[in-house]
């Protein structure tokens, strides 16, 4: 296959992934000193340091690499994807295949990354990838597990089929927005591990927060659309696990500064990129307009947006009404 991907942070890992299984790679980013960097030194030092890449992956600051492309990756950053599909829209055909790995929602519209891209590029067929799997690990060649997800069914299988290698295993699925909720949703609950961690809390209070966590973004996704079963898979509980608890995560990274006293703002500032922080915003927002439930996300929306103490939020969420455990956590 040619597969040009679009951003060199996890799209680097994923360049180095499928050059290795012998397809066509070109990358893109808008960012020359990057590749310049990674053609210096051979590696990304900042995000990927150690993992070697290849001189066989082509990296261009040209958006209309896509016009030759079997697949586009797009691996861009939430608040970029739809800027980047209006530059990628001129150039790109309508048989080739894009594939979202991006994680999050559009903040202006609340919107999936999958709709936004559909909307720029109404003529390609959309698939999304979700499940947990670090860019640190998958360029490495570690044994990592994720869904492809379409609304056509054929362009799902064939994803699968072209992308999986020896190290990444491909599963399908059929609930595109359970995907991309799940993938999401478990940003904001690694925030908040990562706030236990720097509060210097246990492991009972991160387990208890991972569990009852799962129950509310299941709860929220469902009410947005998505089936309840694709929470208990690789893109809800799989991501989940290792988002909440990965030293390779920016959400956990940003959350133990917040624990140890820093402002989220601050946090988000020192750590960069951290989707939880945003999505806890707008998840926040959504829950709030469908009436769902969501203790956990309504206190971490007000200690990154309100300057409540992490402390005063956990023994609000300590001090809730009493329910029972076994009440449908999949019904708002």
């Amino acid at each position: 296959m040619k597969i040009t991907i679009l951003g060199c942070g996890f799209g680097t890992a994923l360049s180095v992934l499928w050059n290795k299984a012998g397809h066509e790679i070109t990358a893109w980013t808008k960012y020359e000193e990057e590749i310049n960097d990674i053609r210096r030194y051979g590696e990304h030092k900042r995000l990927l340091p150690g993992v070697a890449v290849s001189n066989r992956i082509a990296f261009t600051t040209d958006i209309s690499c896509v016009k030759d492309a079997d697949i586009v990756v797009f691996a861009i950053p939430s608040k970029f994807v739809r800027e980047v599909a209006e530059k990628v829209k001129p150039h790109i055909r309508p048989e080739t295949i894009v594939l979202n790995v991006g994680k999050g929602f559009e903040e202006e519209t609340n919107k999936r990354l999958s709709q936004v891209i559909g909307e720029t590029l109404p003529d390609n067929k959309i698939a999304v990838m979700a499940g947990p799997c670090h860019a640190e690990e998958v360029g490495r060649g570690i044994p990592t597990t994720v869904v492809m997800a379409s609304e056509d069914k054929e362009c799902a299988f064939f994803v699968q089929e072209q992308l999986q290698t020896d190290t990444f295993r491909v599963y399908v699925n059929d609930d595109v927005a359970g995907c991309e909720i799940a993938a999401a949703l478990k940003n904001p609950i690694a925030l908040c591990c990562g706030i236990i961690e720097g509060m210097k809390l246990g492991d009972n209070t991160t387990a208890a927060l991972m569990t009852r966590g799962l129950a509310e973004i299941t709860r929220l996704g469902v009410a947005m659309g998505a089936k309840w079963e694709t929470f208990a898979g690789l893109a809800g509980v799989g991501d989940l696990i290792v988002t909440c608890t990965s030293v390779h995560s920016r959400n956990h990274r940003a959350g133990i500064l917040i624990g140890e006293g820093m402002t989220a703002a601050e946090a988000v500032e020192r750590v960069g990129t951290v989707e939880g922080y945003g999505c806890g915003k707008i998840a926040y927002g959504i829950a709030k307009s469908l009436g769902v439930r969501t203790p956990i996300i309504d206190q971490l929306y007000q200690v990154c947006f309100e300057n409540k103490l992490p402390m005063e939020s956990l023994t609000a969420l300590m001090e809730r009404p009493q329910t029972h455990e076994k009440e449908r956590y999949w019904n708002p």
